[in-house]
């Protein structure tokens, strides 16, 4: 069965030089083999943040560990931080923090209960921050740009942050050409880097679902933050492997491109529920969660 259905919902910064905003929709699954479902999808488009999390540790431990997760990491996102330093306000600093805080809250809540002793979870978010348009001396001048409403420049300042610990993945459709933005902290990963093994053996190996990072199994953990310049129709796609194990990236690509342009709530909708029936159809031995996040191109503003 579907769940986590707070989805189809808009991001529009304010006063900002971003000539966008996002849509986004989400779904999970539990798939065809599982009888519970440990992934979870969040959101919070007043913030900007969207987070994908695949729980471990058994049925009631993983869902345990995914929810709280993910939930810390909006949660911590969401707080003011009167009087910090100028270092601690930059949006990788945020992110950092925030999977901090869902890495100690899990790994706590791990110590505290044998029942949820060992569990952990995956985590791939996303943060969205422009640019204020008070805080940069061009923003009148690259809003008068049409250029600037269809294509983000070199010198303009990163707006979109990437987080991620484990094998939960993120992927971006530009101009027909998709992208996998993360690298995972796997086993499989680190042999297939190394040379060791082929990328069909990757696909096949017994040992593809042990991860070598993830939040809660440390008291700390060291999460990969990237920064993007979004552009116009881009579509960045946060899933869990039961999506990427089960979909070849020629499938979802396919999928993405048919989101007609420009995107709709209702469009993104239907794409993930595409997604994960072809993840069902190709054997949902696990778990399936996809996030679709579009940059929609705004009207130019007076």
């Amino acid at each position: 069965m579907y769940r986590s259905l707070r989805m189809a919902c808009l991001h529009r910064p304010r006063s900002t030089m971003s000539a966008t905003h996002l849509i986004y929709a989400m779904l999970t699954h539990r798939g065809r083999v599982r009888k519970g479902n440990e992934d979870t999808c969040a959101a919070a488009p007043e913030i900007g943040a969207f987070v994908v999390c695949d729980g471990m540790g058994g049925a009631a431990a993983g869902e345990v560990a995914s929810t709280l997760a993910a939930d810390t990491f909006l949660a911590n996102l969401a707080l003011p931080r009167p009087g910090s330093g100028e270092e601690l306000q930059r949006p990788e600093a945020r992110m950092n923090a925030a999977i901090q805080a869902a890495n100690q809250a899990v790994y706590q809540q791990s110590r505290q209960s044998r029942h949820y002793n060992g569990m952990g979870t995956t985590l791939v978010a996303l943060l969205h921050t422009p640019v204020d348009s008070g805080q940069n001396g061009n923003a009148s001048a690259a809003r008068r740009s049409p250029a600037n409403h269809l294509n983000s420049r070199v010198t303009d300042p990163p707006t979109l942050w990437l987080g991620h610990v484990g094998d939960s993945r993120c992927y971006r459709q530009r101009r027909g050409k998709l992208e996998q933005l993360t690298i995972d902290h796997s086993l499989v990963e680190e042999q297939l880097r190394a040379g060791q093994i082929t990328l069909d053996q990757a696909a096949h190996s017994p040992m593809r679902n042990l991860i070598t990072r993830a939040i809660g199994s440390q008291a700390t953990v060291q999460p990969e933050i990237q920064s993007h310049r979004p552009q116009a129709n881009d579509v960045y796609m946060l899933a869990s492997d039961g999506l990427t194990h089960e979909v070849s990236d020629e499938e979802i690509a396919e999928i993405l491109t048919s989101i007609p342009k420009p995107q709709t709530m209702a469009a993104l909708t239907i794409a993930c529920e595409e997604l994960i029936t072809t993840a069902n159809r190709n054997g949902g031995n696990d778990n399936i969660t996809v996030l679709l996040v579009a940059v929609a191109p705004d009207l130019p503003r007076p």
